[in-house]
């Protein structure tokens, strides 16, 4: 399974890549599909039948919606979020549904939107979408939206096979100590290794405009985040923090010891908070590997470039490509997805991302950035994902903001260490994988146990 930087960084929309991404890539490539096999101008109605975590926690995502958009022809890379609610408000008012973007259809959202509280074999985020013509059955395929954008139709699920990517590439690594071994033999960097690999899909420049561009998308996401401010959509009244917090660090007013000793800390936070407070209100996002976990790997690369003396875009180029060494690992042997192994796939991944991407660009060596990652992940493991109200704000937005801090002092501590850790990445990866299949489902993006229960009965 080759896996590119571009699968892991994807410009997307919150407030959710599993729940909302993923979903609207799915009824996009089912359309796709329609008007591929020339079936599309035979479809009088469409049936959407959202399983498993989808249905549980699939209205506070968005996932409905985003369902509706895909069937309109729209992707998650290119739509404009502000779009969304009047066009969605119009389809309940019209019921009516522009298939592709054109073709009329009735669609009654009571009777074609089906909530199902079951899971489907494979994986819980799934969807199965029927296309039907007056009188019969046209169509009809299951998705599985497995984590960071990424979706598998049936066909895939059932063939063993996730990635149809064959691409052979010069430095393939399954593991951290295959990684470390072809670094070694090869005298190269991680983020040079991981360079040579996407060589293999697109040309040198076309990667660093690419990693220059999610980057621009990251930084564009913090700057909306600073400028709004009032409740997050969902009915949690969840206050957003991050302008304000914005105008009290530049202010700075009168701190006390830890603003006076940890000032840095602050601006992370910050960084954190406009990310996945953004990624909550359903605005442009860059996955990160996931939306719910969005905000780290942002919010390191922010305060390395506001407080390094010397900053250049190789250290954007550099700090993404190594970030995304260690998420190609966590995806290859656990899950980056919340709903499988709950948060500490998200959140613990996106640490261990961060400080491996910081060590490298602080000048680690191999064998001290897979030390990073380990910190970052072992430090998150059993972490559960229990969304206050099927929403990503509580705990999810401040859980952003911590995790970024500690991925800053796993950097920190595997540079002032020569490698050498206890326990090895490997291991750990292994340990998130064991534990989430270990976790019970209420805790796995579901709302049905820990704070989203805590929080209702209080």
């Amino acid at each position: 399974m080759a896996i590119s930087v571009f699968d892991l960084f994807k410009i997307g929309i919150g407030p959710s890549s599993s729940h909302t991404v993923g979903p609207m890539r799915a009824a996009a490539l089912f359309v796709q599909g329609l008007r591929e096999r020339d079936k599309l101008q035979r479809v009088r109605r469409i049936e959407v039948q959202l399983y498993g975590s989808l249905s549980a926690t699939g209205i506070g995502h968005g996932s409905d919606s985003a369902v509706i958009m895909g069937l309109m022809g729209e992707w998650p890379d290119a739509i404009d979020p502000a779009l969304i609610g009047p066009r969605i408000a119009e389809l309940q008012h019209s019921e009516t549904l522009l298939l592709d973007g054109y073709l009329p259809i009735p669609f009654v959202w009571a009777q074609d939107m089906r909530l199902i509280d079951e899971n489907l074999p494979f994986h819980p985020n799934a969807m199965t979408l029927v296309a039907h013509t007056d009188t019969a059955e046209l169509h009809r395929d299951t998705y599985y939206s497995v984590g960071g954008g990424f979706v598998v139709d049936a066909a895939q699920a059932a063939s063993g096979v996730l990635d149809m990517d064959r691409t052979e590439l010069p430095y393939d690594f399954s593991s951290a100590v295959e990684l470390l071994e072809l670094c070694r033999t090869h005298h190269l960097s991680v983020a040079a290794l991981m360079l040579a690999n996407e060589r293999t899909w697109r040309s040198e420049d076309e990667i660093r405009c690419g990693l220059i561009k999610l980057w621009r998308a990251m930084q564009d996401c913090v700057e909306q985040g600073l400028k709004h401010e009032g409740i997050l959509p969902g009915g949690l009244n969840v206050r957003r923090r991050a302008a304000r917090l914005h105008r009290s660090l530049q202010e700075l007013g009168k701190p006390n010891v830890i603003g006076s000793t940890l000032s840095a800390m602050e601006w992370v936070n910050l960084f954190a908070l406009a990310v996945n407070e953004e990624n909550a209100a359903g605005g442009r996002m860059v996955t990160a590997p996931t939306n719910g976990a969005a905000g780290i790997i942002p919010a390191v690369l922010h305060y390395f470039m506001k407080f390094s003396d010397e900053v250049s875009e190789a250290n954007v180029v550099d700090y993404l490509l190594s970030a995304a060494a260690i998420g190609i690992l966590c995806k290859k042997n656990a899950s980056i997805s919340g709903a499988e192994v709950g948060c500490q796939g998200e959140v613990g991944s996106a640490c261990a991302m961060a400080a491996a991407g910081l060590a490298q660009i602080l000048g680690a060596t191999p064998e001290q950035l897979c030390n990073a990652a380990e910190i970052g992940l072992e430090h998150n493991l059993g972490l559960t994902c229990d969304p206050v109200g099927g929403l990503v704000q509580v705990p999810c937005i401040e859980r952003n903001a911590i995790a970024a801090v500690k991925a800053i002092n796993a950097a920190q501590m595997a540079l002032r260490g020569d490698g050498q850790h206890f326990i090895s990445l490997d291991r750990v990866i292994r340990t998130m994988r064991d534990t989430g299949a270990d976790m019970h489902d209420k805790y796995k993006e579901t709302s049905r146990g820990g704070l989203a229960v805590s929080a209702v009965e209080c």
